[in-house]
């Protein structure tokens, strides 16, 4: 079984900065890709940062310039470098990879339980 946990959310002033953490952690043979999604109260989930193997990146419009994506392949974990927070973030942030548990495998899609960002004065 494989587990993804997130980490680092929090309650951080307009301007300010945090880092998210996903640690994926279990029977992994290869992860294909590491994303970040978010979703606010009343609203859809919605795609934040993705990042491939190949290193490709996709920012959502509205945080392109302030958020960072990247990876630890080593260590099987994905971070989101957020700065210049504005109250517009304030969402529970999830991280979701595609994985191969075992050679021969289908590749399975495994979301995180999310991490609450709140970013208020």
């Amino acid at each position: 079984q494989v587990q993804l946990v997130e980490s680092g959310g929090g309650l951080v002033q307009p301007g300010g900065s945090l880092r998210l953490s996903c640690v994926a952690s279990g029977s992994i043979f290869s992860i294909n890709r590491m994303d970040w999604y978010r979703q606010a109260p009343g609203k859809q989930r919605e795609l934040v940062a993705h990042k491939t193997n190949g290193g490709s990146t996709i920012y959502a419009d509205s945080v392109k310039g302030r958020f960072t994506i990247s990876r630890d392949n080593a260590k099987n974990t994905v971070y989101l470098q957020m700065n210049s927070l504005k109250p517009e973030d304030t969402a529970v942030y999830y991280c979701n990879a595609f994985i191969v548990y075992s050679a021969g495998d289908v590749v399975r899609s495994v979301w995180g339980q999310g991490t609450q960002v709140t970013v208020s004065s």
